[in-house]
């Protein structure tokens, strides 16, 4: 048996994403049309706070979540690779939507957020961090609208979020869960 293959490509749009039908061949012989939203690779980091028993998440407007008529969602610190090293994206962004200074991290997993139409890898961390690397105020980079709230929970509330169901932001869920499951140190009484 063949493996499948991509026929043909059209692009439909080209512009902040790139968004594309595909012809696929599957490996039975059977031509099928699919979508592709090009949107290149980001990174991601939960900020926690192991003396103070906090973490870091964001909040900023998101159109999909306000086209479906839903709160905001609590979110790790993320952004576009744009050609750069992982590790070095997610320290500036940190900076940027958080106001925070990152040392250490701790990689989790580079995911497939959403594999049937996106081109999108998205490399995951934990970061630990003190009171004294809040330098800053966040709220994202000059000029980019971003429109970002900053907010530091209890990881008890995090914990809470998660076994509850109403942490539904994919990249924050995977994060909290390793880290829950990375140090349940953070943690004195069990779920």
């Amino acid at each position: 048996m063949t493996a499948a293959r991509i026929v043909s490509r059209t692009v439909l749009h080209d512009g902040w994403y790139t968004f594309s039908r595909l012809e696929l061949e599957m490996p039975d012989g059977v031509r099928v049309e699919r979508h592709l939203l090009d949107n290149g690779s980001a990174v991601a980091v939960l900020p926690y706070d192991p003396v103070r028993r906090v973490c870091m998440l964001i909040e900023q407007p998101r159109a999909a979540v306000l086209s479906a008529g839903e709160p905001p969602l609590l979110e790790a610190i993320a952004g576009g690779l744009d050609g750069a090293d992982p590790a070095h994206r997610i320290v500036e962004e940190a900076h940027e939507e958080g106001g925070l200074r990152l040392g250490v991290l701790e990689p989790v997993s580079n995911i497939w957020p959403l594999c049937p139409v996106s081109t999108e890898r998205v490399q995951l961390y934990l970061a630990p961090y003190a009171s004294a690397d809040r330098i800053g105020a966040g709220g994202g980079a000059q000029g980019e609208d971003e429109n970002i709230t900053v907010h530091e929970i209890g990881l008890d509330t995090l914990r809470e979020l998660v076994l509850d169901g109403t942490l539904t932001d994919a990249k924050t869920l995977i994060l909290a869960q390793a880290l829950l499951l990375r140090h349940p140190g953070l943690w004195t009484e069990p779920a």
